[in-house]
């Protein structure tokens, strides 16, 4: 049986993954696979990629194009989740920004320097011709510190995963002032490459096992009470994020690769560019 350390958010994206676990499928092939949650997102997976802390990872495209440019030996085995993602634009409730423009030159609570929330802000900063080199954030690590620092008043705003902050914004605790949806696929798969040069068979056999899952999931009997009881969502908003969310059983095209990274220069959130086929399997 060959240990596999994989992370990922603790979010209904990885839904699958957790099934195949729970189902024994991976067992069935040889692969003892151990999942991880990490709650404070892709910088910190970057930084667990890099330590050599995991073997794979499900992490957020633009995050880890910015980290594999900054020297992080990791490689994208595939696409896992084709569609964009929504990120909602929070305050706390209380709070006196009633709209997006308000927030202009606030300071932004964000997980980690090279999150998905750090770079995100910086993309919507962007789309409202706001000045992104003035722009002040405030780590924060996780969502829980993200309701605390705003509800205290230490952060004005707050982007996270539309549907996974919904319960909060349900409860009074934010308000979400609109949303911002990534110009790029959601999340891929990735392998640090030491590992991926030893287990190539291996990952084939793991693609194959995730791929079937993912392709036939929300078809499974019952999928959206399934996420809305383990993930706290109400069932609407559950099976509006299903209408809108496409797993991908194929490889980040070159197409999509190139455009996110010529994006992330043109924000001067990477200086040094890579090669799709030095950094893509």
């Amino acid at each position: 049986m060959a240990n596999v350390n994989i992370i990922g958010v603790p979010e209904h994206f990885n839904l699958p993954w957790q099934l195949c676990i729970e189902n024994g499928e991976f067992e069935e092939l040889g692969i003892n696979l151990k999942w991880t949650d990490v709650p404070e997102g892709t910088g910190k997976m970057c930084q667990m990629l890099r330590d050599k802390e995991t073997d794979l990872a499900v992490i957020l495209t633009e995050g880890i194009i910015k980290d594999i440019s900054e020297g992080n030996p990791t490689t994208i085995i595939q696409e896992y989740v084709a569609s964009p993602l929504q990120w909602g634009i929070h305050v706390a409730h209380n709070s006196p920004y009633q709209k997006i423009e308000d927030l202009e030159g606030k300071r932004i609570a964000i997980s980690r320097y090279g999150s998905g929330s750090h770079l995100m802000a910086i993309v919507h900063a962007k789309k409202m011709n706001w000045n992104i080199a003035n722009l002040e954030f405030v780590i924060v690590n996780t969502l829980d510190n993200a309701i605390e620092a705003l509800t205290k008043g230490e952060a004005d705003y707050f982007m996270w995963e539309h549907f996974m902050t919904k319960p909060i914004v349900d409860q009074g605790i934010f308000r979400r002032l609109g949303d911002c949806p990534t110009p790029w696929p959601s999340f891929v798969l990735v392998a640090n490459n030491e590992f991926l040069n030893k287990n190539k068979g291996l990952i084939d056999n793991l693609l194959e096992c995730i791929n079937a899952t993912t392709e036939e999931f929300k078809m499974i009997p019952s999928i959206d009470r399934t996420l809305s009881s383990k993930y706290n969502i109400n069932i609407d908003d559950v099976k509006e994020w299903l209408s809108m969310t496409k797993w991908s059983q194929r490889q980040l095209s070159e197409k999509h690769f190139n455009k996110t990274q010529e994006q992330l220069v043109d924000l001067n959130i990477i200086t040094n560019t890579i090669k799709y086929s030095e950094t893509v399997l």
